[in-house]
C-alpha cells in the first residue's frame, strides 16, 4: 500500500542514472579506503579479530578468552580469520559488504514513504553517517543492522499488506532475524520487543482474538530467544554455563560508568544528529501539505526509530558507535525530505548529506592520525616480539592486536586491556582485578606494554600500582614506540 505522489510532489533530487548496488559500492569504497588495512583503527575490532583467530586455533571464548559480547559475534570474526586472506582487510571488506547491503534494505523501505531518487538518498546518507560515529569497518552495528533492518522490512510488509494468514510466518521470520542479531549484540533486545509489539498491533487490527495474539507473541518472543539459548545450553553440556551466564548477562551489571566523559560524549552526538532532527521532525511539517505519505509505514518506522534511540539510551555510556543501529530509521525517516528540489526546501537534503560527507573525510582522518598506519603497527609489532623469548606478552595498556602480530601467548583470559586497567570494569568480571594481575605478574611475562600518553577513562590505581611495582622491580624499559599520536613503554624482563 504505497500513496500516490501528485507531479509535483514526485519531482525528486536528480542522480547519476546508475543502480543502487553499484553506486553504494563505489561511495562506500571510497569512503572506507583511507581506512582499510590499519589494524589498530578500533580497539573493539582489533580484539573481535584476535578472538576469531584463537578461536581457530581452539580458544573458547568466556572461558580462555573473555568479553561480554555474544557468541555469534565472535564465530563471525572466526569465519573471517580462518579465511586465506589478509585478517584485518578481510573483516573490512566483509563489513562494507553487510553496510552496502544493509543501504539496499533502507533504500527499500524508504519506498513506502518516499519516491525512487529519495529512498536512494537515505541508503546513501546511512554510508556517509557510519565513519562519522565510527561504525564503518567492524564494529558490532555494522553486521548486526542487516538482520535488523531486514526484520523491519518484514514488519513493515505485515502493515503494508495485511494478511491474516501469513502474519504469523511473517512475524517468525522477523523474530528469527532478531535472533540472529542478538547473538550479535544484545542490545537489540530493545528493537525486538518493539518488532513484537508492533506484530501484534498488525494482528489485533486485523480482528486476532486475545488466545490468538498470546499464543503468537509467545511464539515469536521463543524465537527470537532460539538462538541464544541454543548457544548457552551448548556451553552448559560443556560444563561451561556459569561463565557463559556471567560474561553474557550479569557482567554489564557491574559495569560502571564516567558519568563525565559520557555526558560529554552525548552532547557531541546530538550535536551530530542535528542534520537528521531537521530532517525527521522539522522538514515533514514543512513538507506534509505537498508531500503526502503513507502514514501507517510512517508511524511504524518512527516506532521503530523511538525504540532504537531508548536502546542506545538505555545503558548511559553512549560511545558513538552506539549510534550505530539508530542510523537505520533515521535514515528511513529522512528519505522525505531528501527528496525535494523546490529552492526552499534542498536544504535539507544539503545539509544532511553535506555534513555526512564532510563527517566521512574528517572523522576517519583524525582516527587514522590518531591510531597510526600499518607501518606504525609493524615496528611495534616487531619491536616487542623481538624480546619475547618465547614467554607471553601481556599488553596492560595498549592495542591487543599485538597479541595477534606477535603471535604471543597471552598470560590471561582478561585480553581486553581495559578490562583490568580500567575502574569502570573492576565489578564486572566475575573475578577480582588486582588478583588476576597479581597472577598476571606471577607468571612474568617476557614483554609488558604500559601507555605513555593520556588515557580516555579513569584508571583502576590499584592494578596500576601492581604493575608500577612489578616493572621497578623486574623489569626494565628497553624502546619506546609510537603509534599514531599514542606512545608505549617495551619493558622486557630482566635476565
Amino acid at each position: 500500500m504505497t500513496a500516490t505522489m501528485p507531479d509535483a510532489a514526485a519531482r525528486t533530487t536528480a542522480w547519476p542514472a546508475i543502480p543502487s548496488p553499484l553506486l553504494y559500492l563505489i561511495c562506500g569504497f571510497a569512503l572506507r579506503l583511507p581506512m582499510f588495512g590499519k589494524p589498530a583503527f578500533q580497539s573493539d575490532e582489533q580484539f573481535y579479530l584476535l578472538v576469531g583467530q584463537r578461536m581457530v586455533e581452539g580458544a573458547l571464548p568466556f572461558v580462555d578468552i573473555w568479553d561480554r559480547k555474544p557468541f555469534g559475534l565472535f564465530l563471525l570474526y572466526r569465519g573471517m580469520a580462518a579465511l586465506p586472506f589478509d585478517p584485518v582487510q578481510t573483516y573490512q571488506l566483509v563489513g562494507l559488504v553487510f553496510s552496502i547491503l544493509t543501504a539496499l534494505v533502507i533504500e527499500r523501505m524508504a519506498r513506502t514513504i518516499a519516491p525512487p531518487a529519495a529512498a536512494l538518498a537515505s541508503g546513501l546518507a546511512y554510508l556517509l553517517y557510519q565513519p562519522v560515529f565510527n561504525v564503518a569497518l567492524g564494529q558490532s552495528p555494522v553486521f548486526y543492522n542487516l538482520p535488523v533492518a531486514l526484520a523491519a522490512l518484514v514488519v513493515l510488509g505485515a502493515f503494508g499488506r495485511p494478511n491474516t494468514l501469513t502474519l504469523f510466518p511473517r512475524g517468525l521470520l522477523a523474530m528469527l532475524l532478531v535472533g540472529v542479531a542478538l547473538q550479535i549484540k544484545y542490545s537489540v533486545v530493545f528493537e525486538g520487543i518493539g518488532f513484537g509489539l508492533l506484530l501484534l498491533a498488525s494482528g489485533h487490527r486485523q480482528g486476532w482474538p486475545l488466545p490468538r495474539l498470546a499464543l503468537a507473541g509467545l511464539a515469536w518472543a521463543g524465537t527470537a530467544l532460539a538462538p541464544t539459548l541454543a548457544v548457552w545450553i551448548g556451553y552448559a553440556l560443556l560444563g561451561q554455563g556459569e561463565a557463559f551466564v556471567q560474561a553474557n548477562f550479569l557482567s554489564i551489571l557491574g559495569r560502571g560508568v564516567d558519568q563525565a566523559d559520557a555526558f560529554a560524549q552525548l552532547a557531541k552526538e546530538c550535536l551530530a544528529l542535528i542534520p537528521f532532527a531537521l530532517a525527521t521532525l522539522l522538514a515533514p511539517r514543512r513538507l506534509a501539505p505537498r508531500y503526502p505519505q503513507n502514514p501507517v509505514m510512517l508511524t511504524v518506522v518512527r516506532i521503530w526509530a523511538l525504540v532504537a534511540v531508548l536502546g542506545f539510551l538505555a545503558f548511559g555510556t553512549w560511545y558513538d558507535h552506539y549510534l550505530g543501529p539508530v542510523l537505520v530509521p533515521l535514515s528511513v525517516l529522512a528519505a522525505p525530505a531528501l527528496g525535494r528540489r523546490d529552492s526552499g526546501e534542498r536544504w535539507y537534503a544539503r545539509l544532511l548529506l553535506g555534513f555526512g560527507l564532510l563527517g566521512a573525510l574528517v572523522v576517519p582522518a583524525l582516527q587514522i592520525r590518531e591510531r597510526g598506519t600499518a607501518e606504525d603497527f609493524e615496528t611495534a609489532s616487531a619491536a616487542v616480539k623481538r624480546e619475547l623469548h618465547g614467554r607471553c606478552l601481556y599488553i596492560y595498556e595498549g592495542d591487543s592486536a599485538l597479541y595477534r602480530t606477535t603471535g604471543a601467548c597471552i598470560p590471561t583470559r582478561f585480553a581486553y586491556p581495559s578490562h583490568l586497567n580500567a575502574m569502570n570494569e573492576a565489578a564486572a568480571l566475575g573475578v577480582d582485578p588486582v588478583a588476576e594481575v597479581g597472577r598476571i605478574l606471577a607468571s612474568r611475562p617476557g614483554v609488558i606494554v604500559l601507555s605513555e600518553s593520556s588515557r580516555p577513562n579513569r584508571p583502576n590505581v590499584a592494578t596500576k600500582a601492581l604493575i608500577r611495582s612489578a616493572l621497578a622491580r623486574s623489569y626494565e624499559r628497553y624502546e619506546g614506540v609510537v603509534i599514531g599520536t599514542r606512545k608505549f613503554g617495551l619493558y622486557r624482563l630482566r635476565p
